[in-house]
């Protein structure tokens, strides 16, 4: 899951980030709206998580530009403001979700995967496919019963290949969902990663490489 969060307290913003790091989700961070809004028109994000008091270009402009110019992306909007006509007014911009300053962690990291969750279309939160279960959800997987203790960057490809439903999902897209813009575009993570996944996944296979093409499931 790719994940943008903008947010001018670079403290908070970081704090954020990694804390959703932590909970295996690819994020970058714009600490201006400008940024953020650049960011967000050239990369396919699952969520955006949207500060609305932004100096230089408020939080509700991001919003109305992001609507305005069709972007996919799920927005969470998070504010100091927390009163009801602040909540309909967030909402009635575009955003998807609202949540109020200061919150507990746990729920922003419930509400970004529920939105995820409707993005790229709607996805399940069971991916299944024969004896393979991912649970996006509580972030579980296994297969035949087997309990898989995946790395982050291993969960999510094998979420992404799952919901794509057999459709062959490139070495490019791979990076773009799954890793954060810091990643060489030039690296092998893709391959290296695919390797440990197929391992733990073991026999018989269940990704296959489509010359050309990517991998699918």
């Amino acid at each position: 899951m790719r994940v943008l969060v903008i947010e001018d307290d670079e403290e908070m913003a970081q704090t954020v980030a990694t804390g959703l790091r932590r909970a295996h989700m690819a994020v970058d961070v714009a600490v201006d709206g400008a940024g953020g809004l650049d960011r967000a028109l050239c990369t396919d994000y699952d969520v955006i998580v949207l500060d609305r008091d932004l100096p230089g270009v408020h939080g509700d402009d991001v919003c109305t530009e992001l609507i305005d110019a069709g972007c996919r992306s799920r927005i969470l909007m998070l504010t100091a403001a927390a009163s009801g006509d602040d909540l309909v007014d967030g909402l009635a911009l575009g955003a998807d979700d609202y949540l109020p300053k200061p919150f507990d962690f746990r729920v922003l990291v419930a509400r970004i995967g529920a939105l995820a969750r409707r993005a790229h279309p709607a996805v399940p939160p069971v991916l299944r496919h024969g004896d393979l279960v991912l649970d996006t959800a509580r972030r579980r997987a296994a297969r035949a019963g087997r309990p898989l203790e995946l790395a982050p960057k291993e969960f999510g490809v094998l979420a992404l290949l799952l919901a794509a439903e057999g459709r062959a999902v490139s070495a490019e897209e791979l990076l773009e969902r799954v890793w954060d813009e810091a990643t060489d575009p030039f690296t092998n993570a893709v391959k290296v990663t695919m390797s440990r996944l197929r391992s733990k996944l073991g026999d018989p296979p269940v990704i296959e490489t489509v010359a050309r093409t990517g991998y699918r499931i």
